[in-house]
């Protein structure tokens, strides 16, 4: 992959799969990091999740799963969840993927990630 390219690559990705979601998170840390917004555009999105090998959905839903797994990521984790279905998971996907996680990362790690699918598909919904 071009190296001159990250920040444009990963922004290009992060707008696909987050829309205007992208440009809030990124702009929340102007003032405080702007670094670290940089540092997630360019490495983040325009180095990893934009490798071949796999498909953004399946990036996705990868995604989902370790954040719901951390237990400690909530914000991320709704943005994520918010990312899968706007790149093609389901809502079924989702709720699989999270439940999955019961068996690694325990029952309240699942039952928080569920809780932030259900945000996430009421918001979506209404």
């Amino acid at each position: 992959m071009d190296n001159d390219n990250r920040y444009e690559r990963g922004m290009a990705l992060l707008k696909k799969s987050q829309g205007e979601q992208a440009d809030k998170v990124l702009k929340s840390l102007e003032n405080i990091a702007p670094d670290l917004a940089r540092f997630a555009a360019e490495f983040a999105f325009g180095d990893v999740m934009s490798r071949p090998g796999l498909d953004l959905k399946t990036r996705e839903m990868i995604s989902v799963t370790a954040l719901t797994a951390l237990g400690t990521a909530g914000p991320q984790l709704r943005v994520h969840i918010g990312a899968a279905l706007r790149v093609g998971c389901t809502q079924q996907e989702i709720v699989e993927v999270i439940l999955q996680m019961v068996v690694y990362a325990g029952f309240p790690a699942a039952l928080n990630g569920m809780q932030a699918a259900r945000e996430v598909f009421a918001e979506r919904a209404g």
